[in-house]
């Protein structure tokens, strides 16, 4: 058994547990126009320019869309319409969890309180939420804290929230890049990467890898480890 069992578990939640399917998206919205091999990099730029996006000062989070599709488009030679963006936008509302979370998540809700710390809005995540299957002690967003991850703002006002620290909580994500690299330069030793194949493995950031939401309970000492087949 793992020998540390934290007083909260903090989520990511878009693409660790709700399937934040900006790719898709965007394949809905330009695929008919677009070769395979401009359609590739159109979506990899729009996944770089979202995190270029939050990298400032916080704006809503439809703007965040907004200008990454835009200058998405600029770097592709793709006309640009406002209303491309707000179709991707839209989608957010609908999309419901990877299909290991609803079961995975309650094993751990019934021990431990579980958090989201997001890149999103108030009136955007708890139709996300609300699909996850299990319940949520609370849930912070960037427009909350005043700040995007990677930001350390918003980890810092979640740790007064809680009325805890950083050895106190395990942070659960499948990014290095927004999440993870922060946890582990404000000292969460106990962290948690979801391998959904978003980046590649980081074992300098001391992580216990999971590759599903199904391996969580034992990551935190709820169930015995997994043996490695």
């Amino acid at each position: 058994m793992a020998t540390f069992r934290p007083k909260y578990v903090t989520f990511d939640c878009y693409g660790t547990l709700t399937n934040f399917d900006m790719a898709g998206a965007a394949r809905r919205v330009y695929g008919s126009q677009l070769s395979a091999t401009t359609m590739a990099s159109f979506i990899k730029d729009f996944a770089a320019y979202r995190l270029d996006e939050v990298l400032g000062a916080w704006k809503p989070y439809f703007e965040v869309v907004h200008n990454s599709v835009e200058r998405t488009c600029k770097r592709n030679g793709i006309v640009f319409r406002p209303e491309d963006a707000q179709r991707i936008n839209d989608e957010i509302h609908t999309w419901g969890p990877h299909p290991d979370v609803p079961a995975g998540l309650a094993k751990v809700a019934r021990e431990i309180p579980l958090v989201i710390l997001s890149n999103s809005m108030k009136n955007l995540i708890m139709s996300n939420v609300e699909k996850l299957g299990a319940p949520f002690h609370t849930v912070i967003t960037a427009e909350e804290t005043g700040a995007y991850k990677p930001h350390m703002k918003g980890f810092e006002y979640m740790f007064d929230k809680l009325g805890c620290g950083p050895e106190d909580i395990t942070h659960v994500s499948s990014s290095f890049r927004y999440d993870l690299m922060t946890a582990y330069d404000l000292g969460i030793k106990s962290k948690v990467w979801v391998n959904r194949g978003h980046e590649p493995a980081n074992p300098f950031y001391e992580y216990t890898e999971v590759a599903d939401i199904g391996g969580l309970a034992a990551a935190v000492g709820l169930e015995p480890l997994r043996k490695s087949a």
